[in-house]
């Protein structure tokens, strides 16, 4: 039972099998560029082309279709396009000009079923150069015809009527084949006696001659361009060179205004650095003069007070009226060398302070300037000031000794004075650089002996001129001194109201509390 099963299985799988083989090899497709021709019985009404006879064939494009075995069989039809090099041999035109044209076809089969069903009757079973010469033989005797009814002129001015012509005859014919022309064009038209070349040279010449005219004025044009080129750029090169000459004059004005702003800036910064520092220098050396002259103020005080209290002592020693009197010259003496000598210190140290401040003041200009006048300026009044101020309280501590010790200080003064006042008679003499004398003389007092006898004549008057200018005898003060007139006096006197004053002290001393 299951040997049985196993050979239907086995039968129908046979025949399953060979179904499937005979319809793969019956089963037929067609490619883009081709047709497929089945004929036979049993085609159906799809894509089934019928003749004028009642011919059956049906035609597959881009598709497929199983063939019956045995009764149908089915064959391929390119319907690749062809590429025909049509030439002519020489032909007569109109005119009787024997001409030879070159042309080029490309033709194809018909895209419809007619056409196609008309092509598979003519070239099925044939190749394709078959195909093509056949086609070719049409259109070179088309091509013919039309040369010979068409003149030269007309052949060679107007091709493209000439190629549509040809294309519109032949295209007839290639109806009939199932064929159709895709494109046709006249590659060339000649001829051997040269009628063509002479038919062109009037219009060669002609356009030579308005291409050398042209050339001409194309050249002409060209120059004048190129010239009018050339000016432009020359004027832009120009303009161009001023605007950056012109740049560069506004960036170097530009950089200049920079540099002289910072120059400004930076004499600014130093002016207004050295008018600070010339401020604090300043103030500094007023401080430091301030603080020399209250020193001085403070020396000649404490001077003026050892003189009172050396008086004092002198006082409680009741020493004798001469010697009181010589140790009160001899210290009015040392009280106005040390008065002196301090001024001469405060002159010496205000003259290299003013000197200083004049050089800081010098380096200073504007604003510095001013400020440093009117600082010297306080300064200087204030040294003035204190200056007077010192002179002032030492001429009355003079005037005090002076009162005190009466002429004997006067004459101390006097005579400390004598020896400048004869230097300064003497001094515009030693200032003679060259001296021509004209008088002569006699007995040794012309010439150069007259003029250095005017520093002695002038140093005997000086005793009557300060006698006049000043009323201090010089002569009645040696004699007071010398104890020929008053000095005895004097010093009694002095004495007694010592000696009284001291008395009326012990009396206040003695009285009760």
């Amino acid at each position: 039972m299951e040997f049985g099963i196993w050979i239907v299985v086995g039968i129908v799988a046979f025949i399953l099998i060979a179904l499937l083989g005979v319809f793969v090899t019956k089963y037929r497709t067609a490619g883009p560029d081709e047709a497929l021709i089945v004929t036979g019985s049993y085609l159906g009404g799809k894509n089934v082309h019928t003749d004028e006879a009642g011919n059956k064939i049906k035609i597959i494009r881009g598709g497929g279709t199983f063939l019956l075995p045995v009764f149908q069989q089915a064959k391929p039809l390119s319907l690749l396009s062809s590429k025909l090099e049509v030439t002519t041999p020489e032909v007569y035109t109109e005119q009787g000009v024997p001409v030879m044209a070159d042309g080029t076809a490309i033709i194809k089969i018909g895209g419809s079923i007619g056409e196609i069903a008309t092509a598979a009757e003519q070239f099925l079973g044939k190749t394709k150069d078959d195909r093509e010469n056949e086609a070719k033989e049409v259109l070179e005797g088309h091509l013919r015809s039309i040369l010979g009814s068409m003149t030269v002129e007309e052949i060679y001015k107007n091709r493209d009527k000439f190629s549509q012509e040809v294309q519109r005859v032949a295209s007839q014919d290639l109806a009939k084949m199932g064929l159709i022309i895709v494109s046709f064009t006249i590659k060339e038209v000649r001829d051997k006696n040269g009628y063509l070349d002479s038919l062109g040279k009037p219009r060669i010449a002609q356009v030579k001659r308005d291409a050398d005219m042209a050339t001409a004025d194309a050249d002409k044009e060209t120059r004048i361009k190129r010239a009018e080129a050339a000016k432009e750029a020359k004027k832009a090169e120009l303009e161009r060179a001023t605007e950056i000459a012109e740049a560069e004059k506004i960036n170097q004005l530009k950089m200049a205004e920079f540099r002289r702003e910072q120059d400004i800036a930076r004499a600014n910064a130093d002016q207004a650095y050295d008018l600070e520092t010339a401020r604090a220098k300043q103030e500094v050396t007023e401080h430091e003069m301030q603080i020399k002259i209250i020193e001085r103020q403070k020396q000649i005080e404490l001077e003026a007070k050892e003189i009172q209290r050396r008086e004092l002592q002198y006082d409680s020693e009741v020493k004798k009226k001469a010697d009181a009197d010589r140790y009160s010259v001899e210290q009015s003496a040392t009280a106005e060398k040390m008065k002196q000598m301090a001024e001469a210190d405060a002159h010496q140290y205000r003259v290299e302070a003013t000197a200083k401040a004049e050089a800081e003041r010098v380096r200073l200009d504007g604003v510095a300037r001013a400020d440093a006048q009117r600082a010297q300026g306080e300064s200087e009044a204030e040294v003035i000031r204190l200056k007077g101020l010192a002179e002032a309280e030492a001429k009355q501590k003079v005037a005090e000794a002076f009162e005190r010790f009466g002429q004997a200080a006067v004459l101390d003064m006097v005579l400390k004075m004598l020896p400048e006042y004869a230097k300064q008679v003497a001094a515009p003499l030693g200032n003679i650089d060259k001296i021509t004398v004209v008088d002569t003389g006699g007995n040794g007092e012309g010439g150069a002996n007259k003029v250095t006898g005017y520093a002695t004549n002038l140093m005997a008057t000086m005793q009557e001129t300060l006698k006049a200018s000043s009323g201090i005898d010089v002569k009645e003060l040696l004699e007071n001194l010398s104890g020929k007139h008053n000095v005895r006096e004097s010093i009694d006197a002095l004495t007694y109201e010592m000696r009284e004053s001291k008395h009326k002290e012990e009396a206040r001393e003695e009285e009760p509390v």
